[in-house]
């Protein structure tokens, strides 16, 4: 519950001169935002800080100690009073996590109260969950210390002219204050919930939070930090900055021990940590845990709210996503209160989003405060904001938000729906034993970072079924909660399933917008799925633009890292009921934004820099767009041709110098080189891992890219296989081409198979196989589809003689058929049998290439028979230019070096040496250690 973007939003929630004019800029709300952004960057103001006894509890005396800091502005005066911020802090954090927003709230002419909620920091207490009797009368007693300061201005005695503003918990607690202090007079909640059950147990088709699906990954990140608050010290010494200590305080360094507690606990009440870890224990709630989650809800206490009420949520929130935020706003809008709902792209996954998104929101945050609670300004419009990223912006090089706006919410069904097709048959899907291993699609605290490369959604084989849409004929923007309706059925009579909703684009790439997936719990199911009856399921809610060209695919999966899932294996089977997805919409209008580069004086050379840039970059891309889709003609017909490769890290590391080699139709070749050849690095290039620093890789013709299309024609092992064990070889080869979305036909699983040579033990479960037959179904995957090129890494790692005498047999049956095979192995007297040619790397560049037989040729090595080997050694070592070899079968390996064969064999005889035979040693590894040294090492792989 802790966000790490919420202070730091609420930080740029209050301007400087320079946000606060882009954010009029970006808004066009010139009047109110220029007069506001003229005040000095660094404010004038005074801090007084000091831990402050309140009383609170059920009874509303108990003690407490309260580490608190007042921030007043320079012009706060008892004569020249101020309005007042009361500003609260996320879960695990302290008063320091706002100190920034505190600073630039008072530098805007508010006294700002900040304080460590107790259980934090230095505060004391234990930790109830913004509980109605300890945190929210905590923060009311504040309140009464608030109107009693004379600097602060107060509507009535003991009644302060107060906004309340807070992200996540502290963004529950200012809703919660609000409906049971009426002396709140503006409140801005960002990035918070509305029923904590519901937040925590989700259920997405319509069931409670008692048999609603336990958000573990959250639910241990929040009880972590909570328990950790206890494990330092809350004493210590804190003075005060340009003013004497808060009266009513005690001294900072005052005894502020919070007393023994469970180490299992933290600092929780015990009544939280014994719901907690009940829930975490079992992995479903009791309704005593369900009642004491809701007892911190605002959902029951919206109805009391008469504050004007500023809603902020992000779209990049696995926590607390975008429907809390609706459900806020619709019960305090019931009351009358006023509302207003702005969408942003950040959240506690997506930090605070784009610097054009967070202006738009800074200006809406200070607006309401400046009309609501200093009195000035116009009322803000109701109108429903929501934005999503739009770009990059070329003089920040960050990403950039479109905002939009309409004038009635919505809510999150939107104001318009469309209906998209999705087609697939009825799915078999397993349930793993104890969880594992599971489907990744949210990493708490990391969805900005994935959504810059696309998402980390992760769908595990065998245990998630497809269904998927034609390409769509139009773009469609979605803004609100998808509703699909499914069908399941299970011998156990109940399943637990996640249903996702991806964006596919031309090339494949699927993305799960923001992670996002809704959990189901659903009972009483039939074993046969013809019995089973629809279930509608809303998903969560999203902004997001599906282009043209792209597809939507329904995933519906068994297992989520983020989720408690039943421990006990079981196979369902999913199908769609009604065949089709529906997307809501919002008929809406864009806010104008303008460009930053009224930052510089100089803002109309800049503008036309960035313009030719532009231009230039488009120019460049449309010709790098065209080389990608441009059939080089000397290379249609060769599966890979590369050249003049080279790959320098950003360290000045040179893996990869000077490699240029090509593999023809029919060809076994093998890519050697000591250990820090280059090997690795070739490999990871041709197969669209990285981006070489300088030449092409062409696959066919097609130059090769991450993500290039032509790399569904090449197969390929470059890692240890990994299967589910618990299913049949069969079985996983089937998921895994499942999950590449191509054509079942394409597959040629006979084929496949029949190369591997697997026979009937690809019907047995995987967890019984040996090294080598895992090693042949690894290699009969890479084959599934038969592709034109096959890559692999180390093929026969792991294997004994037998199995690699087989995968050389597999090998050679590959190659047939006008197929090629690239195989990196270190055996060489393997690829001495298996390949037909050798492409030799040393130091990051080819010294040899060609038909084996003709490196072997090379070889200037002879195989030396003598009477005295040791005698033998000794004379040869004396010999210039000659070099004795490692010698495997007792006999002497000489590399003579250009020495001719009979000054050896006289030098011998002159030593009184018997020479019994000299013969030609002609061996790959002969010339291998002839190309690279006997000693030689490359300088590193990557």
């Amino acid at each position: 519950m802790r966000s790490p973007s919420a202070a730091g939003w609420v930080r740029r929630a209050l301007p400087t001169r320079r946000r606060a004019l882009a954010a009029a800029a970006a808004v066009v709300l010139v009047a109110a935002g220029v007069a506001w952004a003229v005040r000095p960057t660094e404010p004038d103001l005074r801090t007084e800080a000091g831990l402050v006894t309140v009383r609170s509890g059920p009874a509303g005396d108990e003690p407490v100690d309260l580490d608190t800091t007042l921030y007043l502005p320079a012009e706060a005066r008892a004569d020249a009073p101020v309005p007042a911020v009361l500003l609260a802090h996320g879960f695990g954090g302290t008063k320091e996590s706002v100190r920034a927003d505190a600073e630039e709230f008072a530098g805007q002419g508010y006294a700002v109260l900040t304080w460590s909620a107790r259980g934090f920091g230095r505060s004391s207490g234990q930790i109830h969950l913004d509980h109605p009797d300890y945190e929210v009368r905590d923060a009311q007693r504040l309140l009464d210390w608030l109107a009693a300061r004379p600097e602060v201005a107060t509507d009535a005695p003991g009644d302060p002219r107060v906004g309340v503003v807070g992200g996540s918990y502290g963004g529950a607690l200012a809703l919660l204050l609000a409906a049971k202090d009426q002396r709140v007079d503006a409140i801005v909640p960002m990035i918070t919930w509305n029923d904590l059950a519901r937040s925590f147990l989700p259920e997405s088709s319509g069931k409670g939070p008692g048999q609603g699906v336990f958000k573990q990954g959250w639910a241990g990140l929040f009880f972590g930090s909570g328990g950790a608050a206890g494990s330092g010290s809350v004493g210590g010494s804190s003075g005060s900055v340009g003013g004497s200590a808060p009266a009513g305080s005690r001294p900072a360094d005052g005894p502020t021990a919070a007393g023994a507690v469970d180490p299992s606990c933290g600092r929780f009440a015990a009544d939280v940590c014994a719901a907690y870890l009940r829930i975490a224990t079992t992995g479903r709630a009791d309704q005593g845990a369900v009642d004491l989650l809701r007892r911190s809800s605002p959902a029951g206490v919206l109805d009391q709210i008469e504050a004007p009420t500023l809603l902020v949520q992000g779209a990049a929130d696995t926590l607390f996503p975008l429907t809390e935020a609706d459900a806020n706003a619709r019960g305090i809008a019931a009351a009358g209160t006023p509302v207003r709902v702005a969408w942003f792209t950040g959240g506690h996954d997506g930090g605070d989003g784009p610097k054009t998104d967070s202006d738009r929101v800074r200006f809406l945050t200070v607006q309401w405060l400046d009309h609501y609670v200093r009195g000035e300004g116009p009322a803000p419009d109701d109108d429903f904001t929501f934005s999503r990223i739009a770009g990059f912006d070329a003089l920040d090089r960050g990403l950039v938000a479109t905002g939009f706006r309409t004038t009635d919410y919505p809510g999150v069904t939107g104001t318009d729906q469309r209906t998209v097709p999705v087609t697939g048959p009825a799915q078999p899907i397993a349930n793993p034993p104890a969880g594992n291993p599971a489907a990744i699609t949210s990493v708490p605290f990391a969805g900005e970072l994935a959504s810059l490369f696309g998402g980390v959604a992760v769908d595990i084989p065998g245990q998630h079924a497809r269904f998927e849409s034609a390409p769509l004929s139009e773009a469609v923007d979605v803004v609100g909660t998808p509703t699909v309706s499914i069908r399941a059925a299970s011998p156990t009579g109940e399943a637990v399933l996640f249903v996702k909703l991806y964006d596919v684009d031309g090339g494949g790439a699927a993305t799960l917008p923001n992670g996002q997936v809704a959990p189901i719990r659903l009972v009483g199911l039939p074993a046969a799925i013809e019995d089973a009856a629809p279930v509608t399921v809303t998903l969560p809610a999203i902004v997001r633009r599906i282009e043209a060209g792209h597809r939507l695919r329904v995933v519906v999966a068994t297992s989520d890292q983020a989720y408690a899932t039943p421990v006990e294996p079981a196979v369902h089977t999913v199908a769609l009921a009604t065949g089709a997805v529906t997307l809501p919409a919002v008929t809406s209008a864009p806010i104008p934004t303008a460009a930053v580069v009224w930052r510089w004086v100089l803002a109309g050379l800049l503008a036309t820099i960035v313009v030719g840039l532009v231009v230039v970059l488009a120019v460049l891309r449309r010709r790098h767009r065209r080389r990608e889709s441009d059939i080089h003609p000397a290379y249609a017909n060769v599966p890979l041709a590369v050249r003049e490769l080279r790959k320098e890290y950003a360290d000045g590391f040179v893996a990869v110098s000077n490699v240029d080699f090509e593999v023809h139709p029919g060809q076994v070749v093998g890519l050697l080189g000591p250990n820090g050849a280059g090997k690795t690095t070739t490999l990871r290039v041709l197969m669209g891992l990285t981006q070489p620093t300088a030449g092409e890789v062409y696959v066919f013709g097609h130059r090769l890219v991450p993500g290039a299309p032509v790399l569904s024609r090449i197969g390929a092992l470059v890692e240890g296989p990994g299967f589910l064990p618990h299913l049949s070889g069969l079985d996983n080869l089937r998921a895994y081409w499942r999950a590449t979305g191509r054509p079942w036909a394409h597959a040629r699983f006979d084929e496949a198979l029949e190369i591997a040579g697997l026979g009937a033990s690809v019907h047995r479960k995987v967890r019984t196989y040996s090294h080598g037959m895992r090693q042949r179904l690894a290699i009969a995957q890479a084959m599934l589809g038969l592709p034109e090129l096959l890559v692999l890494d180390e093929p026969t790692d792991g294997l004994d003689p037998p199995q690699i005498a087989e995968m050389r047999r597999v090998l050679l049956r590959y190659a047939t058929g006008g197929r090629a095979v690239l195989v990196s192995s270190h055996l060489l007297a393997e690829v001495e049998q298996t390949c037909t040619h050798a492409v030799v790397v040393n130091k990051g560049q080819i010294v040899a290439s060609g038909p084996v037989e003709e490196i072997v040729g090379e070889s200037p090595s002879v195989l030396v028979e003598v009477t005295d080997p040791v005698a033998a050694r000794d004379v040869l070592d004396r010999l210039a230019g000659v070099r004795v070899l490692p010698d495997g079968d007792g006999h002497l390996v000489v590399d003579t070096n250009g020495t001719a064969r009979s000054e050896v064999v006289a030098e011998l005889v002159r030593a009184g040496i018997g020479v019994d035979r000299v013969v030609p040693r002609r061996r790959l590894e002969d010339a291998f250690l002839a190309l690279v040294g006997e000693n030689s090492r490359g300088s590193g792989d990557r």
